[in-house]
């Protein structure tokens, strides 16, 4: 597993959380993923007509292997059991995946 990479992952949320199988994107460093394991993800969903200021769009493509158009949902950071961890999908293009480290700095301030 690495950085950048989209699995399946089984979400188990109340309330406004998600629950259920789901995409989710793998933020966590390389060097902190070979430290433990507990995986911090971002959750994916199609649904992009609901899109937000900060949500970060992806377009389908044969890198991410999505099946369709997908915003990353990003105020729903979360870290899970890497048994949690079904299948991997792709790899997020690293421009992307800039955009993502771009909006951590912002999320936590630093």
């Amino acid at each position: 597993m690495n950085e950048g990479e989209i699995w399946y992952v089984k979400f188990t949320g109340e309330g406004h959380e998600y629950s259920g199988r789901r995409p989710a994107l793998v933020i966590q460093s390389n060097k902190q993923l070979k430290s433990t394991t507990v995986i911090t993800v971002m959750p994916l969903t199609s649904n992009i007509n609901n899109r937000t200021v900060d949500y970060i769009f992806v377009g389908k493509s044969s890198q991410n292997n999505l099946f369709q158009d997908s915003l990353i949902k990003v105020y729903y950071i979360e870290s899970f059991d890497k048994s949690r961890f079904n299948k991997k999908i792709g790899n997020l293009e690293p421009t992307i995946l800039f955009e993502v480290k771009t909006y951590l700095q912002k999320h936590f301030g630093i």
